[in-house]
């Protein structure tokens, strides 16, 4: 008999210990749960009222000062090219279809 009370009391030990393991996991993916959520973090930074105005209100500016250029018309210099840098362009673009021609021709 005692050796039966000897496993009954090891058994309990037993699931005392499992069962603390378990609370422990259980806490852990409570607080893992907790933090994420669809995958993304849930910590997020907060944004005062005041705070979002201002950027709102920043956006609006750069948006209005766009506008306003582009209804002025754009005050950069536009890049020209040369007539002699048109010309070798052109020329080497004669010479690369020359090119593609004769070897179409004898096929």
């Amino acid at each position: 008999m005692s050796s039966l009370s000897g496993l009954v009391k090891q058994l309990s030990r037993e699931r005392d210990h499992v069962q603390r393991k378990l609370s422990a996991l259980n806490a852990a993916l409570v607080a893992f749960a907790g933090a994420y959520r669809n995958g993304t973090a849930t910590t997020r930074r907060k944004l005062s009222a005041q705070g979002r105005a201002r950027i709102v209100a920043a956006q609006k500016a750069r948006w209005k000062k766009q506008a306003s250029k582009r209804q002025q018309g754009d005050s950069r210099p536009r890049r020209t090219m040369s007539a002699s840098a048109r010309r070798k362009i052109a020329a080497a673009q004669r010479a690369r279809w020359a090119k593609v021609k004769r070897r179409k021709k004898p096929a």
